[in-house]
């Protein structure tokens, strides 16, 4: 079974597991939240790490990129209501707070980041595995240093964009590599760096997307972080300086890649999906 559909499987799973006498209210809302869903990078990074590590617990990695891809999207969610971003849309449809209203949306948000946990918890084979994982993911996506915590700097009277693009974007990603490989029984911490270069990566390519793309290409508003007094590659390098940061945070990515029995395809899929990040003119000029 190809990742993509392993991707979805753990995620139905998930869902039902909540529905189950949930108020249907919400139920309804946690499923938009998801399904549909966008590219799921994170969670096919984590599955992409898993199998170059040997993959031994293929539930487990499935568990595990599913509770990546719940947290990414119970951070959209309230990422998008309107203390925040206030967008009225999210993947070409109604965000959750204009679909359901803003109480519904706090609740998904907040139930589908528990479901995150406890699908987790249910569904890792080895205890020892699953108190790395909860402690991988839970750093990842808290404070200090978390998507909690880039969300957190967007309150805040200044924001260095280094520090907002590790947090907000780059936390989640390492989250991902780590969590591949501990679902794999490999150490986590050499896949630190690895995430961090793809998720600064995909930021880069997001702010350069922002300023090039239409609403309708993305699926979500467009020039929030300017309307908003936000930082951006784009505005602090100019968009030739971001395509430049991009081409060398995708090499820094392919370089850290740890030894491991697939290093050589991981790679390889890394160089291949990075491409995809931009539309395929700026691609070719970040290649």
């Amino acid at each position: 079974m190809d990742a993509a559909s392993r991707i979805e499987l753990a995620l139905q799973d998930a869902l039902q597991s909540a529905a189950n006498g949930c108020p249907p209210r919400l139920a309804a809302a946690m499923r938009d939240a998801v399904v549909p869903g966008g590219a799921r990078i994170r969670p096919r990074l984590t599955i992409a790490v898993s199998y170059a590590c040997g993959d031994d617990k293929p539930a487990t990695s499935d568990a595990t990129a599913a509770t990546i891809e719940l947290l990414h999207c119970a951070s959209l969610v309230h990422d998008d209501m309107p203390c925040f971003d206030d967008a009225s849309f999210r993947r070409g449809r109604p965000s959750i707070h204009a679909a359901y209203g803003e109480n519904v949306a706090l609740l998904t948000g907040d139930a589908l980041i528990v479901l995150a946990f406890t699908h987790l918890a249910s569904r890792v084979e080895l205890p020892e595995r699953l108190s790395a994982l909860v402690g991988i993911v839970g750093a990842a996506v808290g404070a200090p240093s978390g998507i909690v915590a880039g969300q957190a700097f967007e309150c805040e009277p200044d924001i260095a964009l280094g520090a907002y693009h590790r947090t907000k974007t780059g936390a989640l990603f390492a989250g991902a590599t780590m969590a591949g490989a501990a679902a794999a029984g490999f150490p986590a911490e050499p896949w630190r760096a690895l995430g961090m270069a793809v998720g600064e990566a995909y930021q880069v390519a997001d702010d350069i997307r922002d300023m090039v793309s239409t609403p309708a290409e993305l699926g979500k508003p467009i020039g929030r972080d300017e309307v908003l007094g936000r930082p951006s590659a784009t505005r602090e390098f100019g968009l030739d300086g971001a395509i430049l940061r991009l081409k060398d945070l995708v090499a820094r990515a392919i370089a850290v890649v740890p030894d491991c029995p697939g290093d050589a395809m991981l790679k390889a899929l890394i160089l291949r999906e990075t491409r995809k990040f931009l539309p395929e003119d700026l691609a070719a000029r970040a290649a």
